[in-house]
């Protein structure tokens, strides 16, 4: 069983209350946004695979907003949290996830390869650690441009597994980039804990032998998320280099597509709902105070329903959009 170790959200620990209620409008909007692809994700208009953030939203939340439209953001596979947090527009994720040919990547892309320049989403990868060089690479561009940017990259606990993750810590290192490595430790490689692949380590420890300061925050605690990057970019934009950050979170859905996945055996139903109890939007809810939860919902929920409604209408790509968006050279 992965318990969960974190202590929850005791208090808004001197934040404002206002900043603290759009965090929750925001990681409300993502669940609704998780919850409505969900729901009809089974009429197979999405012609994409899916990998759902529900239980996650603490950790794209409270990055991102420790992040500016200039600073940049790259993603793993699980894409629909940072992109939404980062600003990514919906209209855009949607018309993507429905192949259709003003979608955010084109129509060439589908969940797993969101992209939003306008707000500084960089792009994403479907390959295991697949964004790190690519951030690691945007990270060295902005020191040798000197310019006032920072860099993150989001990825899980099985990308520590792949020698690139090292070689870009050790890089980055040396270098003093500007980078923030946010690692979302959900336990969980698919359907494969981590005991059967590797030998017992603390991804904090490890990750601090590369020469760069490392945190091990409550990544169900969106306070915890914003205060630990908050203090990483400073740092990055201080010329003082990288810094590793694992956040501890659970996904309440499968690893891939609709519903849970859990009566499969590979972990205990009992696991995902003890970590439940910790939900990450509701826990800080219980603390706000005068929140007008009703016309927010009511204002999502309209949100949804129109972003939906101009994906489903947005045109199909034509044989002319192939030759679209590809370089050659003779």
């Amino acid at each position: 069983m992965h318990e969960y170790q974190g202590k929850g959200i005791q208090s808004l620990g001197g934040h404002d209350h206002a900043f603290c209620a759009e965090l929750f409008r925001r990681m409300l909007r993502i669940r609704r946004i998780e919850e409505e692809i969900e729901r009809r994700y089974h009429q197979d208009q999405m012609k994409t695979p899916i990998h759902l953030v529900i239980g996650q939203e603490a950790t794209a939340v409270g990055c991102c907003a420790a992040l500016r439209t200039t600073d940049l953001a790259y993603s793993s596979h699980r894409t629909h949290g940072v992109y939404l947090a980062k600003g990514g527009d919906l209209r855009g994720m949607l018309s993507e996830m429905h192949c259709r040919a003003n979608g955010c990547a084109g129509s060439r892309g589908g969940s797993m390869h969101l992209i939003d320049f306008s707000v500084g989403m960089a792009g994403t990868s479907a390959i295991v650690a697949g964004s790190v060089p690519l951030a690691t690479g945007a990270a060295l561009a902005a020191k040798m441009q000197r310019a006032d940017r920072a860099i993150a990259v989001f990825f899980g606990e099985a990308a520590t597994e792949e020698g690139v993750v090292s070689e870009c810590l050790n890089f980055a290192a040396l270098k003093k980039l500007p980078i923030v490595f946010f690692c979302e430790n959900n336990f969980y490689s698919v359907q494969s804990p981590m005991a059967p692949r590797q030998a017992p380590r603390e991804l904090d420890r490890w990750a601090e032998a590369h020469a760069m300061p490392a945190v091990r925050i409550d990544g169900m605690n969106v306070l915890d998320v914003f205060d630990a990057t908050t203090q990483a970019v400073a740092r990055a934009k201080k010329g003082e280099g990288p810094t590793f950050i694992e956040a501890r979170v659970y996904r309440y859905r499968a690893h891939g597509g609709a519903g849970d996945d859990s009566k499969t055996g590979y972990r205990p139903i009992a696991e995902r709902e003890a970590w439940e109890k910790f939900d990450p939007v509701e826990s800080l809810y219980a603390l706000l105070k005068g929140v007008d939860r009703k016309s927010m919902e009511q204002d999502i929920s309209s949100e949804i329903a129109e972003a939906f409604q101009f994906a489903l209408k947005s045109p199909d790509p034509t044989e002319e959009d192939l030759y679209r968006h590809v370089y050659a050279v003779g």
